[in-house]
């Protein structure tokens, strides 16, 4: 029988052949049908030039041929302006760090910018090379900013400033370039003239504007603690003069009173009153002074030490009627 009219080996070739396509197209789909998407990562599958976002992370599927495959790192990148950092070996970039300021002199000054794809898409097709468009972005904001400032306040007081406004300005770039990047940080990391005299120099004058700001601050902790000691002695002396004031005041009011009352005495008893007013003034001038009184012969009637006097109306009226009689004489 001729092998070729044998119809079992037609179907055993035939099967073979169905197998050999069957495992031709599993492999074919095993290695182009089939992609995984890391948890740093998403995906952008193009169908027929319509692309689509897949975010979901792990295995997938696709039609081979019919659709292709982007992954795109959606991790925190950097790039870093003005120097290089390849190994941990840091060389510096002059064609990038060197800059000129407004007063016309120039500086080295170093950035370091970190962004995000937060787009795929765009990031894939909306620029040939987005990570180059913001390097461009970002020394191009650099060298603008620093040349709206001196290189006094570049290299000392102004990093802070200038640090935020280079911010401001990629982050409103990359907002209307929409190439689907974000802007995470931009940071100064060095800032200073390109010799080594010229940063000696300015070294010693930030280190004169800190002796200058430390002073200042002494001066207004000094003028903090001195200014409420002096208020509260103020406030302290104003308040003995106003307790002087007020006893003053009432110490005038009780001698204007008293000397009212002792004018109505000497209205009424001229003589007893200014016999009175004498022995008074006599006691506090001579406050051991004694009287005696007498009956003009010699003879003593009465022994009176001048504390008894005061305050004794008796005695000061017994004293005044022998005054005016003429029968007595006072000796000291």
């Amino acid at each position: 029988m001729d092998k070729n009219n044998n119809p079992f080996e037609n179907v055993r070739v035939k099967i073979i052949v169905v197998i050999v396509i069957i495992a031709a197209i599993i492999g074919i789909f095993a290695k182009f049908g089939v992609y995984t998407v890391r948890e740093t990562e998403s995906a952008v599958v193009t169908t027929f030039g319509k692309a689509k976002l897949v975010e979901e992370k792990g295995l997938h599927f696709m039609i081979p041929f019919v659709q292709s495959v982007e992954l795109v790192d959606t991790t925190v990148k950097g790039i870093s302006i003005g120097y290089t950092n390849d190994d941990g070996d840091v060389d510096v970039v002059e064609s990038e760090s060197i800059m000129i300021t407004s007063d016309f002199n120039f500086i080295d000054c170093d950035f370091y910018i970190s962004y995000q794809v937060t787009d795929p898409i765009k990031y894939l097709y909306s620029s040939v090379d987005p990570d180059k468009i913001v390097k461009n972005i970002a020394m191009s904001g650099i060298r603008s900013t620093i040349a709206a400032y001196t290189v006094d306040t570049a290299i000392t007081t102004g990093k802070a400033e200038i640090q935020s406004n280079v911010k401001d300005i990629i982050m409103e770039e990359l907002e209307e370039e929409d190439i689907g990047i974000t802007l995470i940080d931009a940071s100064i990391q060095d800032v200073e003239p390109p010799t080594s005299e010229v940063i000696e120099a300015f070294t010693e004058v930030e280190t004169a504007k800190q002796g200058k700001e430390s002073a200042i601050n002494e001066a207004n902790a000094y003028r903090n603690e001195q200014i409420p000691a002096a208020e509260a002695e103020a406030d302290k002396i104003v308040q003995e003069a106003e307790a002087q004031k007020t006893s003053r005041i009432n110490e005038a009011n009780g001698q204007a009173e008293r000397f009212e009352k002792e004018y109505q005495e000497y209205i009424n008893f001229p003589d007893i009153t200014k016999q009175r007013m004498f022995l008074e003034a006599m006691e506090d001038v001579l406050p051991e002074l004694k009287v005696i009184i007498d009956n003009g012969d010699g003879s003593i009637n009465k022994y009176y030490p001048i504390t008894d006097l005061q305050g004794t109306q008796n005695k000061t009226q017994e004293i005044a009627a022998a005054d005016g009689a003429g029968n007595s004489e006072q000796n000291y």
